[in-house]
């Protein structure tokens, strides 16, 4: 298995793996280099076709406590495809996604998980945090 960064060239099994349409293909791609500096997309392959793919957001705080730097990561949109789950391919692209936060020394990464899920993310090195809060808009 090979998981590696991704980007523009990838754009059709990215939107594949998004369930996108192929009439919203060029609108997708647009999106995709649009936000290439802070949504960084990885695939996971196996002999060459993408069984997998996550996304790394980098945003920024705005800058207090004294630090200037306040830069943090967001998981999203993690997939493998159903027939490869329970293989190492979720987990290869979470190590490659924290190397990445590393690298750009993030201060903290954190992620949305459905419940399903949760047990996954707590054994690739995530935690509950007590101080997350969360709002959402009331239904209309």
């Amino acid at each position: 298995m090979i998981v590696r960064k991704s980007g523009v060239a990838d754009v059709a099994v990215l939107a594949e793996l998004r369930d996108i349409d192929g009439d919203q293909l060029d609108a997708y791609a647009a999106w995709v280099a649009a936000h290439a500096r802070t949504h960084l997309p990885f695939v996971a392959e196996i002999d060459g076709y993408v069984v997998g793919a996550a996304w790394l957001l980098v945003a920024e705080r705005v800058p207090g406590n004294g630090s200037l730097d306040r830069r943090y990561g967001d998981i999203q949109a993690v997939m493998v495809r159903e027939e490869y789950r329970g293989r190492g391919v979720g987990r290869a692209l979470m190590t490659a996604i924290l190397a990445e936060a590393r690298t750009r020394g993030l201060r903290h990464v954190t992620v949305h998980s459905g419940r399903r899920a949760v047990g996954f993310y707590l054994r690739t090195g995530f935690s509950h945090h007590r101080q997350l809060l969360l709002w959402e808009p009331p239904p209309s």
